[in-house]
């Protein structure tokens, strides 16, 4: 059977020169960036080469990088540490409606201990509004977090007007970039960003390993305690197989190529899908979405019957976030857009990578309809 991956908004297959670049630190290179000897110090050349490509693209400074094991530890590190470093200046903090899970549970938490969260509206197109934002800061306002790229709708949101308004306002400003890295600007300094969560599993690099950027002069203290690695802010033994990995991704994909490459098979995707009858596309067109990123809700369909009917054809989708997929609650992120929950709960998300080919994409053209076609016809909702 034919297989197609199409669910590179969960994770990317690892790219086979990130592997390369890799096994030397499983092997010969194994030290303990920690240690003196010299095998310890060529771990730790490894590891601060690696935060400096990382650094480099997206215009930061090597010391301002602090690896983590992934993108839910450092949105909890960047919510939870500047929440309670920062509570004698405020207890309020702005949030978006479509932030992944890990930012709303992590609010949830803090609420439970204090502080207040305002969840802000979006538009019909998932954008957060920077006048909306505006209203939204008080006084005891002391962080903004809006996420980036949507791991659902693609949205891409505007970092440099909304972080003029946190600026304007001395409130710190925090993204979650996991899904946009290296499919979109980032730059810290033109963007006016104090914290930033990226991870390396989403640009075929490897799982559990992540980053959070933390501007310097940012109020953080530590929030995992035990020896004084990566500065101090993050203690454990350094993951050297995993930043080397990372930064291998990093360089890869910072080839602009990729991009324009993605974007087109992207749109010869949603160019088909909307061709067959009663069917929408949730979020924005063109260069306001995610280079590798389609979601559509299919009338008096289920998003979960189709993307049964894809496995067996060997079409790996999702109903939205992997965190969410276990779930038969109906997406709050394309509720939050103004879907109700019968096009929520009819929603299929295709996500791309640099390895899909136009060959996969046509072949999905080809089983998709035929798909929706045969549901449709079993379903009690669907007239012709």
């Amino acid at each position: 059977m034919k297989r197609v991956y199409l669910d590179n908004g969960a994770t990317t297959m690892l790219d086979p020169k990130v592997i390369e670049a890799m096994l030397p630190y499983f092997t010969a290179k194994y030290g303990n960036a920690s240690s003196t000897h010299a095998f310890g110090e060529e771990a730790k050349e490894a590891l601060e080469r690696s935060r400096s490509i990382i650094a480099k693209s997206i215009k930061a400074k090597p010391d301002e990088i602090i690896f983590t094991s992934g993108g839910t530890e450092s949105n909890n590190f960047a919510l939870k540490s500047i929440a309670f470093t920062n509570k004698e200046k405020g207890n309020h903090i702005i949030v978006s409606k479509t932030e992944h899970k890990c930012i709303m549970n992590a609010c949830k938490w803090l609420e439970k201990h204090g502080f207040n969260i305002t969840y802000l509206d979006i538009d019909k197109e998932g954008f957060v509004k920077p006048d909306d934002l505006k209203k939204a800061i008080i006084d005891k306002t002391i962080l903004v977090s809006i996420i980036h790229g949507n791991n659902e709708t693609g949205t891409i949101n505007d970092l440099k007007k909304l972080g003029q308004v946190c600026k304007k306002h001395n409130v710190y400003f925090h993204t979650d970039a996991c899904q946009s890295y290296t499919k979109t600007e980032l730059n810290v300094k033109k963007q006016d960003i104090d914290l930033i969560t990226l991870n390396a599993h989403k640009i075929h690099g490897p799982k559990g390993i992540g980053v959070l950027y933390i501007r310097k002069g940012v109020n953080i203290k530590s929030w995992q305690h035990g020896g004084d690695h990566e500065f101090g802010m993050r203690a454990g033994t350094e993951n050297i197989h995993g930043a080397v990995g990372f930064a291998e991704a990093v360089k890869i994909a910072m080839d602009k190529k990729h991009i324009a490459y993605m974007a087109k098979l992207r749109d010869r995707l949603i160019k088909g899908v909307l061709e067959i009858p009663k069917v929408r596309l949730n979020g924005p067109t063109g260069n306001k979405r995610l280079c590798n990123n389609a979601n559509f809700s299919f009338k008096a369909v289920e998003g979960e019957a189709i993307g049964g009917y894809l496995n067996n054809k060997g079409i790996a989708s999702s109903t939205g976030s992997a965190c969410s997929a276990k779930t038969l609650e109906p997406s709050y992120v394309l509720m939050a857009l103004g879907l109700n929950p019968e096009q929520a709960n009819s929603s299929l998300r295709l996500t791309l990578s640099r390895f899909t080919t136009q060959e996969e994409i046509d072949y999905t053209l080809k089983v998709l309809p035929e798909v929706v076609k045969s549901l449709r016809k079993i379903s009690p909702f669907w007239k012709e």
